[in-house]
Order: C-alpha cells, then structure tokens, then sequence
C-alpha cells in the first residue's frame, strides 16, 4: 500500500511539474508574439509618413499608394502568426515596389525626411527580424516540449496545442537579400 501511495505521489508531483513547465513554456510564446506585434505597429506607424513623403514627389504613381495602403490594412488586420505571414510577405512586396519607384527620383532620395524615414523603417525591419527569431525559437522549444514523451500525454490532456511559426512566404528569388542603395550618386 505504501508503494501505491509513492507511486502516486511521484505520478502527481510530475504532473504538477510538467503542467507548470508547459504553462511557463506557453506564456513565454505569448510574450513573444506580442514583441513581435509591437514590432509590426511601429512598422505601419512608418509607412503612412513614407507614402506621403514619395507622394510629394510621384503624385502620379497612385496605384503603388493604393496597394501599400491596403496591403498596410490587411497586414494591420492580421491575427496570429498564420494571417500576419501571408499579410506581411504582401506588404514587403508593395513596400519594395514603393522603393523602386523611389529609385525614378534624385530629388527625392536627397529629401532628408525620405533618408530619415528609410533609416527608421530599415532599423524597424531588423527589430521585426529578431523580434521574429525570438519568437520561433520559443515556439520551436514549446512545440519540441509537448511532443516529447512523456509530456505529450499531459500536454494532451490538458489542452496544449502546436503553435504556428512565423514565417514569411517568399519564392526563391525573394530569398535573397535585396539590395537598396539610398547613397547620392
């Protein structure tokens, strides 16, 4: 009978661990997701100022405004890492379409308001990157965490699930890095 009860005790103490590791592993998931977030809100934040800076300058480039505006609408309507990745590799395309129309404008690539805004999106999009690593890194231990037996038995139990990556959509091309020269020539 005294072994039952040790036994019992051993089950539960392990239990009891293993749900607050999940619950600290989960949480931990949260909080990055939501500096990823932040992340993404001062990148919006940026893009009006921009489009309107460019818009100074290439009035009759509308189209290219409408699709950052509505890519920027989408990407901000975004829940979750599986809808921000499809949003965010959008935005990054009309985002890179606004730059090469930027490319068309010496005058404007010398506004000193446009480098400032470039500065500030590019320091934006390397906090997104790492904001973006942090946060699968933590995905990747709390999914390797629930799936490992005997975990995945509890984990099943109570409720955890597998947490998405956040990824962004690319073709091969879109791999590489692309090249932005803002220098006067």
């Amino acid at each position: 009978m005294m072994y039952v009860l040790i036994a019992a005790a051993v089950v539960l103490i392990y239990v009891v661990f293993t749900y607050n590791g999940l619950v600290v592993l989960q949480q931990r998931v949260r909080n990055a997701w939501s500096q990823v977030d932040v992340q993404l809100k001062r990148r919006y934040d940026l893009i009006p100022n921009l489009v309107n800076t460019v818009k100074g300058y290439a009035s009759h480039e509308r189209e290219t405004f409408e699709q950052i505006t509505q890519a920027r609408s989408q990407a901000m309507a975004a829940s979750g890492p599986d809808e921000a990745s499809d949003a965010e590799s959008a935005l990054s395309g009309t985002l890179r379409t606004l730059f090469a129309v930027a490319e068309n404008y010496p005058e404007l690539k010398a506004d000193s308001n446009f480098r400032q805004l470039q500065d500030e999106l590019s320091d934006t999009e390397s906090r997104i990157a790492y904001a973006r690593q942090f946060y699968n890194d933590t995905v990747q231990k709390f999914n390797i965490r629930i799936q490992v037996f005997p975990a995945v038995l509890i984990a099943g139990m109570l409720g955890f699930q597998h947490r998405s990556f956040f990824t962004l959509d690319s073709t091969p091309l879109e791999r590489e890095a692309v090249t932005v020269d803002f220098s006067r020539n």
